[in-house]
């Protein structure tokens, strides 16, 4: 077991700043959900797919909008125009995920139950692990 006098100045920085962003992960999903503007989410990695659950009670698959850009999956609600309305009507919430690797939006699939959002989003074959040969002069 490595104790802190064993650390070098630099894996110890490493070791502060990782738990920097843990606990302000923490702080910042608390404080969306006091604020209740976004769904509470759960998402899941593991090597081959990245699985995202959305708790949307009262809503229906309608009433949700969800788009992929580069390693971020953006859940928004789909706000109703009313009759007369011209321009769009803004999204009362939008959540952004970043996805810890690219994802093929292709095979993407969603299936919404009993107010739980289910995205799976498996990872594409380009971000997989390659072998690269090493040519000699």
């Amino acid at each position: 077991m490595n104790t802190i006098f064993d650390m070098t100045p630099w894996s110890l920085l490493g070791e502060l700043m990782g738990a920097d962003r843990r606990l302000g992960r923490v702080f910042r999903t608390a404080a969306c959900r006091a604020e209740g503007r976004f769904p509470p989410v759960n998402v899941f990695v593991d090597e081959n797919a990245i699985l995202v659950e959305a708790e949307l009670p009262g809503r229906t698959a309608a009433d949700v909008e969800l788009a992929i850009e580069p390693q971020t999956l953006v859940l928004a609600d789909k706000p109703a125009k009313k009759d007369g309305e011209t321009a769009a009507p803004a999204a009362a919430w939008e959540r952004r995920i970043e996805l810890p690797f690219r994802v093929d939006a292709d095979k993407a699939n969603a299936a919404f139950k009993d107010g739980i959002l289910r995205i799976e989003l498996p990872k594409a074959n380009a971000a997989g692990p390659r072998r690269i040969a090493i040519a000699t002069a």
